[in-house]
């Protein structure tokens, strides 16, 4: 239901009834559900334009965190969209464990690849999931995984914006409308850093942790023994307090870490891009 003191412009008003459209014209979708921000608008948008011709799949996975699996479980019920789990397994992958810049591409493979006979099964006429328009302007090797397979990004081709779609989720009465930016855990390792099973539950119970203790945007950043914590400056002062910060080596430890470190550049999504844009040593011109 639109929440009727939430004002959004007539142009994106007629950018969502196009959505809505779009929807309809494809009979029957399945949703690739994370329970992010882009997909949740999507699986509403979705059950809107579909009713029971919509099904919403999460995927269980060592680098989805459970919280967030709960969370997706939650939204699924308050969007009212049939929800399905499936469970996937590219960690058993050395393509995607030995985590090459392209790490995403196999995950994806692997996803689409399982729903695509969940959708035959269920006489689904279509796989859509939530890639945007501004992230065919970042490195995202999933799309092109997402192409392979046949999986549709309705909200890239039709130019949804971020802005847009928190714009709209709020309208919409979504919970998600500020939710922070989620990437799956594998993201936390620097690329060619060897992704286990092991690692990645270092990773979900460090983030809980923060999570407990009251931050809402934050990554763990797996360096081996060393943990690399971002969170948005303005809450640097909290690691200063004696108390805090002794539970945190306490319990940071107990997961595994010798070294624990805050990232002085605070929280980004993506950081570990940051290396792609380095300077290759040696190949410098004079």
């Amino acid at each position: 239901m639109q929440d009727e003191k939430v004002q959004i412009t007539p142009e994106l008003c007629l950018k969502f009834e196009r959505l809505l459209d779009c929807l309809k014209s494809l009979e029957s979708v399945i949703v690739a559900f994370s329970g992010g921000v882009d997909s949740t608008f999507l699986a509403k948008a979705s059950y809107m334009a579909l009713g029971e011709k919509a099904v919403a799949v999460t995927a269980r996975s060592p680098s989805y965190p459970k919280a967030e699996l709960e969370e997706a479980i939650r939204l699924a019920k308050l969007i009212g969209i049939r929800h399905l789990l499936i469970d996937t397994d590219e960690i058993n992958d050395p393509n995607y464990a030995s985590n090459p810049v392209n790490r995403c591409y196999f995950c994806k493979t692997n996803l689409f690849s399982k729903l695509k006979p969940l959708a035959e099964e269920l006489g689904i006429c279509h796989i859509v999931y939530g890639a945007i328009a501004d992230d065919l302007n970042d490195f995202r090797p999933g799309i092109q995984a997402a192409r392979e397979q046949g999986a549709i990004a309705p909200l890239a081709e039709l130019g949804f914006t971020k802005t847009e779609i928190r714009q709209l989720s709020l309208w919409l009465g979504l919970p998600t409308w500020d939710k922070p930016s989620f990437a799956c855990l594998a993201s936390r390792f620097p690329y060619g850093s060897q992704i286990t099973s092991e690692k990645l539950r270092q990773v979900e119970e460090a983030e809980d942790f923060l999570r407990q203790h009251g931050f809402k945007a934050f990554r763990v950043r797996h360096h081996e023994t060393i943990a690399r914590i971002e969170v948005p400056p303005e809450e640097f002062h909290r690691f200063l307090e004696p108390k805090f910060r002794s539970e945190l080596l306490r319990r940071f430890k107990e997961i595994g870490f010798l070294f624990v470190t805050l990232d002085l550049a605070g929280f980004r999504s993506g950081s570990m891009n940051e290396m792609l844009t380095l300077p290759v040593k040696g190949n410098s011109s004079k």
